[in-house]
This record gives C-alpha cells, sequence and structure tokens, in this order.
C-alpha cells in the first residue's frame, strides 16, 4: 500500500483563511508548493505533522469540530455522494469505510456488539498515535454526514479518546454524549439501531455526478429495453462504492438470483460478463473524463482491493490504470494539436509577377 494520503484542497484552503498558514507549514516543514496542486497529498507523517502544527498554532479549541462538520462534509468528494447514495446509514458507513482503504493508509471499521456499533480509525503506516485534531476532524465529519444523510439529530452514546483529559467542555458541546479519557482506543459509539435509519437524500441522479457518462437516462428510456439492459442500469445504480453483487441487482429487479441468471442464460449472456463489461466502460470514461484518482475509481466501480481492480483492468486493457491514462492524455493532447494545427489558415503562395 503506497502511504499517500490524501489532503482536500477545499480542506486546506478553507484552513488557510483561519489560520497563519505561513507558519503552520513552516512547524510542518512542508513546502507551500506542496498544497499548489488540484490533489495535494502527503504521506502519514507528513499528514500528522501538518494537523500537528495546525493544533499548535490555532487559537480555536473547536476548530478541528468545525472544519469537520462545516468543511469536510460539505466538501462533495466520491465517499459523500457515495455514502449519501446508500439505503441506510450502515451501507453508509461501509462506503466510507472501503473509500478510505482505496484511496490512503487508513482502516476505518464499525464493530457492532451489545447494541453498539464503535466505529474506530486505525492508521497502517503510522510510527505515532494521530493528532487530537485529525481525531476530531473525523469523528465530528463522520458524526455531520450521519445527521445529514438521516436528517437525525443522532447523537453518539459516548465518544472514547486516547488522550488525557483536554478541552472537555467543547468536546461535550459538539458530540453532546459521554466522554472517556485514558482510553485505550479513540472510538465513537452509535445505537446499533441508527445503522438501519434510511438515508432520506438517497438520490438515483447522483450517479451523474459520480459516474459521469453512463448515460443511465438514456438507457432507461429506451421503449424496446430487454432484460440485458435492465440488468446494466441495475449495476449502475448499485455500483456507487458498493459491489453490485447478483443478489442485490436481482433484488432491485424484482426477482431471485436464480430466476435472474436463468433468464440471462436465455439470452445467451451471464451476469459477471454484463458486470465486467458496465466496469470496463465506466472506468475508461473516469479514467479520461476525470481527475479522480486510481483508488477513487476502484471504489466507485465497487472493488474492495486495488490489486482487484488492477488485474480487472489489466485483463481488459492489457495494461494498467495509470499507464492507460497516461497514454490516454498523450493521445489526447497530440489530436488537439493537430486540429489545431489544421484549423489555421494555409499559407497563399505569392504570385508569380
Amino acid at each position: 500500500m503506497a502511504d499517500l494520503v490524501p489532503i482536500p484542497r477545499a480542506l486546506f484552503d478553507h484552513l488557510a483563511q483561519l489560520v497563519d498558514i505561513n507558519e503552520v507549514l513552516r512547524r510542518a516543514q512542508l513546502p507551500r508548493s506542496r498544497f499548489r496542486v488540484a490533489r495535494p497529498q502527503g504521506t502519514t507523517a507528513e499528514f500528522f505533522a501538518l494537523w500537528r502544527a495546525v493544533e499548535q498554532t490555532a487559537a480555536d479549541p473547536d476548530l478541528a469540530l468545525r472544519l469537520g462538520a462545516e468543511v469536510l462534509s460539505d466538501y462533495e468528494d466520491v465517499s459523500v455522494l457515495a455514502a449519501l447514495h446508500s439505503a441506510n446509514l450502515g451501507e453508509g458507513l461501509h462506503k466510507l469505510a472501503r473509500y478510505k482503504r482505496l484511496t490512503c493508509p487508513e482502516k476505518v471499521w464499525v464493530e457492532v456488539e451489545d447494541g453498539e456499533a464503535r466505529l474506530r480509525f486505525e492508521w497502517f503506516l503510522a510510527d505515532e498515535d494521530p493528532p487530537n485534531f485529525v481525531t476530531d476532524l473525523m469523528f465530528s465529519f463522520i458524526l455531520n454526514v450521519a445527521q445529514r444523510g438521516t436528517t437525525k439529530p443522532i447523537r453518539p452514546r459516548r465518544v472514547e479518546l486516547m488522550r488525557r483529559r483536554s478541552n472537555e467542555a467543547v468536546l461535550k458541546r459538539h458530540f453532546r454524549c459521554e466522554l472517556r479519557f485514558d482510553a485505550p482506543h479513540d472510538l465513537m459509539v452509535l445505537d446499533e439501531a441508527t445503522l438501519a435509519l434510511p438515508m432520506l437524500n438517497r438520490n438515483a441522479q447522483l450517479l451523474s455526478v459520480l459516474l459521469p457518462g453512463l448515460e443511465l437516462a438514456v438507457a432507461q428510456a429506451k421503449d424496446d429495453r430487454t432484460l440485458v439492459d435492465d440488468v446494466r442500469v441495475a449495476i449502475n445504480e448499485t455500483m456507487c462504492g458498493a459491489r453490485p453483487g447478483v443478489a442485490k441487482v436481482a433484488k432491485l429487479l424484482g426477482m431471485s438470483s436464480r430466476s435472474l441468471q436463468r433468464r440471462l442464460g436465455e439470452l445467451a449472456a451471464t451476469y459477471q460478463d454484463l458486470l465486467d463489461d458496465v466496469r470496463r466502460r465506466a472506468a475508461r470514461r473516469l479514467l479520461a473524463n476525470t481527475d479522480l484518482g486510481i483508488g477513487e475509481v476502484a471504489f466507485l466501480l465497487g472493488f474492495e482491493e486495488m490489486n482487484s481492480f488492477t488485474r480487472a483492468f489489466q485483463s481488459w486493457e492489457r495494461t494498467t490504470p495509470v499507464k492507460w491514462r497516461e497514454r490516454t492524455a498523450s493521445s489526447s493532447k497530440r489530436d488537439a494539436t493537430s486540429q489545431k494545427r489544421s484549423a489555421l489558415p494555409k499559407s497563399v503562395p505569392a504570385r508569380r509577377r
């Protein structure tokens, strides 16, 4: 796993308005140029250094909590959109966890036990505990996504923190629940029942944002649509950050998995072939037409691991996603240059006297 952690540009730009960003970068020993690119990234150590410097510089004790709720949650990257597109909160949290696993060396998981859903983070490549700022930022972000998606005033049962007791009043005012300090792990604990709450902002139209170019509306409007077309559309609708399994697609179409596979067989088609074709087309469009990272593309297509996506793409295109994107970008650039030259007026030869 590559030690690269994405740093949302929107979050950094907002942060620069609230703190002395030059002092923050000096303390973190990070160049300003690192954040002038479209998709800033850093190692786990650099990511921790950045937020530790913010922690040392900021005068506002609730800055991390506000950034998580007001900026990260409104920054609609693919993980937030996919979570909001989920059927319920539990599914949304599962998609956020898959996104983290595919895009950075961080694991998020929810343990359900004794009526509790315990949300926990782990940084695989960290040599030290994450700064308090990072923990507060992420817990605030997750809680805000849950409240926004369900439109319910969800509050945790409790929040457990590894740190010594500090900023207790600020944390209690934000999370509105019991706090436990000196805990063995950082945990946000919800009632298990909240996982079943429907995500009321669920909207299939988000697919046009998540998977541009799939032309779902066209497919849905076809008068002569076949079962194969229906399956393609259903796969598209269930592919946002989740594996589009045959059982899920069959349920969406109102039939059993066995019936679906039997009827596809009668049409000389298989579910796996259709899934591969939809994923291949979507992968090509996302790699060619967006700046999404390879991990984000794998997430949107419902792959569990980056290696699985890479192997599948190599079987389709005989090259890796990175090399395919580079080759396509070079080809597009050459075509654009050629078109530009062909559009120039041809010189008129001088008339002989």
